[in-house]
């Protein structure tokens, strides 16, 4: 069961996979040309036209663009936190529902496996495909970041984890979501709805003070990529809530997934 799950989607992840991995490259190979320039003068001087909450939000405020680390820390994770979360919503709305939408749940019926062990086994590909793109982004930034200068090894290697908490928790969201459905059509706009709204409170919530508490609602907060940045370190609260949010909607799909009509 496993490895025909993992076979089935390793397609889509090398795919994922090659295209972020192929904008970072691009960003690499430009980025040197920029920052060598008067270009980077002159952006330095359009960062200070922006209003500070906007620059808060992108964390230009506490990181410059002078170098391909700083695009990173600043712009570049915005990329990474929207890609790897659009793969995990996703792949959490797809991986359970493309049996029915394959019209290959029956044949899973057929076999002396249990519900429970369906949705484990699916989950367990999910953990994988995702960790793996978390941690392949990561290896490529880090020669990247080798070969355009100097960098903070640790503070690097600490923002390279933050997006597996985001990305889990909306994996096992979609996933409890696409429970409530059979075709995988409508999930798919769920999956992307959820990511850009989870992103775009985040974001809202760090430009007005007003709206701050819109945090609370949005997984990307559980990146907390500025305390990484400015600290050095992860709150181990935003580990526990993530493991949290992750076992309990992984239970609701459990509980709903066993008393489904399958089709």
């Amino acid at each position: 069961m496993f490895k025909r799950e993992y076979k089935y989607n390793f397609k889509s992840f090398l795919i994922w996979t090659t295209i972020t991995l192929g904008i970072f490259l691009i960003v690499y190979l430009m980025y040197p040309s920029i920052v060598s320039s008067d270009n980077i003068k002159m952006i330095d001087e359009m960062m200070k036209v922006f209003p500070p909450e906007m620059l808060k939000a992108f964390n230009m405020d506490i990181a410059s663009m002078n170098s391909a680390y700083g695009w990173l820390k600043s712009e570049g994770f915005v990329f990474v936190l929207l890609i790897i979360g659009c793969y995990a919503g996703i792949l959490g709305a797809n991986i359970l529902l493309k049996e029915e939408n394959d019209k290959t749940v029956e044949y899973l019926n057929s076999l002396p496996i249990k519900r429970t062990s369906i949705v484990l086994n699916k989950v367990l590909v999910g953990l994988i495909n995702i960790t793996l793109l978390v941690l392949l982004l990561g290896i490529f930034n880090y020669i990247g970041l080798t070969l355009s200068g100097d960098f903070d090894i640790k503070q690097f290697i600490l923002l390279s984890i933050t997006p597996l908490f985001p990305a889990l928790v909306l994996f096992f969201t979609c996933l409890f979501i696409s429970t409530f459905t059979h075709k995988t059509k409508k999930t798919l706009g769920i999956s992307l709805g959820i990511v850009l709204i989870s992103y775009i409170l985040q974001t809202l919530s760090t430009i007005a003070e007003p709206v701050e508490f819109l945090k609370y609602f949005s997984a990307f907060t559980l990146a907390d990529i500025r305390n990484v940045i400015m600290n050095v370190s992860i709150n181990p609260f935003m580990i526990i809530i993530t493991i949290i949010l992750s076992l309990m909607f992984l239970s609701l799909t459990i509980i709903h997934y066993n008393k489904k009509e399958l089709v």
